[in-house]
């Protein structure tokens, strides 16, 4: 928001047209009902001839904040900006109090390019090696503030802060759970198993096998509160020959890898899902709608479409090129598919190859030159 208010200065807004309101700050702490919230507002106008743009940051800690919103929006006059609360704001209770008044942009963390223009930027060490800095990356995560810390266990410590803040702030303060070790139990393992096709059915048995009474249901319902605080991000299987949405099974991504390394003490890293993980939030930020392909017994691990309609396919490996039987397993899939769309396998191989005209990339360069799909 800060950003967008430093626009509008630049495009000559005038500073008294420019009204932002952060409610976490300590002399707004007592801002918690509607109507304290709109005395601040309107104590805060100090021209009525323009229009205004109103900043509110933290806007959940104000109950019935919609209603004073709506005001302000009926009467005209303004262009308002709120953040908040991960699984409020995106959770889609504010769908139901303000329908169809507003858009909403969604932030994620910082990419691999991102990451390394940050250091840069605040004159940050920056190995010479890429895959040593991409290593670096994948363990700290994409959270802005590990790069502005430069030990390592202060890193963690931070990632894991921000983490438990998540925890407490965004989904037991919101979600009545009873059953805290049960849901704890879900999300280790959802978490633990990032990038693996997840049957909710299964996993509901295997924790029932263990001791564990729960339902599916409530599997489900711990599950969605995940993916409501972003901590979890839900990827369909597509079947290809059918052009249907597979039901049943699901693929699961982090919404920072962080959130796997800050709660696991082995650091060893496992290529195949993290790579898939970086891969798939990068297509998120670039606004890809994207979904896990099957084709007969074999399957894409991405199958991406963008804001125009194309699509693009993509198997995605640490190397093919340590022998030929890697090679031909993420081929193969992209091969038996027959239409003309671009396809990729994509890996952190320097060699690069060309086989039937499947398009061979280091992803680590493509993304560093922010290169679409």
């Amino acid at each position: 928001m800060k950003t967008i208010e430093e626009e509008l200065l630049r495009r000559g807004i005038n500073s008294d047209n420019i009204i932002y309101l952060d409610l976490d700050k300590r002399t707004n702490r007592k801002i918690k009902t509607a109507d304290q919230l709109e005395q601040l507002i309107e104590a805060s106008i100090r021209d009525n001839q323009k229009k205004n743009y109103l900043f509110i940051d933290e806007v959940q800690n104000v109950k019935g904040f919609e209603e004073v919103l709506n005001g302000f929006r009926t009467d005209g006059g303004f262009s308002i900006f709120i953040t908040g609360s991960n699984s409020y704001l995106l959770s889609g209770e504010l769908f139901t109090k303000l329908p169809g008044r507003y858009l909403e942009f969604e932030l994620i963390t910082l990419s691999f390019d991102e990451y390394l223009e940050m250091k840069q930027f605040y004159k940050k060490n920056i190995e010479h090696n890429v895959m040593a800095e991409f290593n670096r990356y994948i363990l700290e995560g994409g959270f802005p503030g590990t790069v502005l810390i430069d030990e390592p266990e202060a890193k963690q410590v931070y990632v894991s802060g921000v983490i438990s803040e998540i925890f407490e702030k965004d989904i037991k303060r919101r979600v009545k759970i009873k059953d805290v070790a049960s849901f704890e139990t879900v999300r280790n393992y959802i978490i633990n198993n990032f990038g693996s096709t997840t049957s909710i059915k299964s996993l509901t048995e295997a924790l029932i096998r263990n001791g564990m009474k729960i339902t599916r249901t409530t599997v489900t319902r711990y599950i969605q509160t995940l993916v409501d605080a972003k901590i979890l991000y839900e990827c369909n299987r597509f079947d290809m020959k059918s052009k249907k949405s597979l039901s049943g099974e699901k693929k699961y991504y982090l919404a920072d890898l962080s959130f796997y390394f800050s709660k696991n003490t082995d650091n060893r890293i496992n290529y195949g899902p993290v790579l898939e993980n970086i891969v798939f939030l990068y297509a998120r930020s670039m606004n890809y709608v994207i979904s896990v392909g099957r084709i007969g017994k074999l399957e894409c691990d991405f199958i991406f479409r963008n804001t125009e309609g194309d699509y693009s396919y993509m198997q995605v490996a640490y190397t093919i090129m340590l022998n030929k039987e890697t090679e031909d397993r993420e081929y193969k899939p992209l091969e038996q598919i027959k239409d003309n769309y671009t396809k990729y396998v994509a890996t952190t191989d320097y060699a690069i190859q060309k086989r039937n005209g499947i398009r061979h990339i280091n992803i680590i360069n493509h993304m560093m030159e922010g290169k679409l799909f």
